[in-house]
């Protein structure tokens, strides 16, 4: 059975398996990482990173861990970030955090997360949805006037996910007809759209007879 890293020196050999396993996948993908690729490039044995992972796929588990820790640290100081602004720049906001994190170490994470889409690997993202929803909840309240939406509650589940699952879509496509920006664009007036129709509903029905 791996082991759990105790000392400080198993610590710094699990985090260059890890790493050494997005480097991998960048230069092999994903089906065509071996375990050998990432001792070799993390520069110790086989052996010693069966130490610590059974096999490639808990290796995949331990990057997947990474990279939505990651994203939530992203996420979190967001709020604030967004409180003020209008809903079509609140979106083009986050997800232009979340463009920045794919671009870096040489795309590192894009690289994951379409390889990972590529050969159908579960992507649990709960994490995510559950800090998307304290921003929702958070913009909320520094913009009263957004609670009073009838179905926001659904409307914002539908959001989330409708919005990840087609980021997803995109991600796992490097020959998408739209580009990212273009994508984002949508996505931020599909909600602004939404809100407008939804006030002048409400505009109309507290309207006196």
């Amino acid at each position: 059975m791996p082991r759990v890293p105790q000392q400080e020196r198993a610590k710094v050999t699990v985090n260059a398996i890890v790493e050494a396993g997005f480097i991998s996948v960048q230069r092999h993908g994903m089906s065509g990482t071996t375990t050998t690729h990432i001792a070799d490039i993390a520069g110790i044995g086989v052996g010693s990173l069966y130490e610590y992972f059974k096999n490639k796929e808990m290796i995949y588990e331990a990057m997947h861990a990474r990279f939505v820790d990651d994203l939530v640290t992203m996420l979190q100081p967001m709020s604030a970030v967004i409180a003020h602004l209008d809903i079509v720049a609140a979106i083009h906001a986050i997800l232009g955090e979340l463009h920045e994190l794919l671009q870096r170490q040489d795309q590192r994470y894009l690289r994951y997360a379409r390889s990972a889409l590529n050969v159908d690997l579960k992507i649990a993202m709960d994490p995510v949805t559950r800090a998307l929803s304290e921003i929702i909840i958070q913009y909320l309240l520094h913009n009263p006037q957004y609670a009073q939406l009838r179905r926001f509650a659904a409307m914002s589940y539908i959001f989330i996910h409708g919005g990840m699952f087609t980021m997803v879509r995109h991600l796992s496509d490097p020959n998408s007809p739209i580009s990212f920006d273009e994508l984002v664009d949508g996505l931020a007036h599909m909600v602004n759209h939404y809100v407008l129709m939804e006030q002048q509903l409400l505009t109309a029905n507290n309207a006196p007879a």
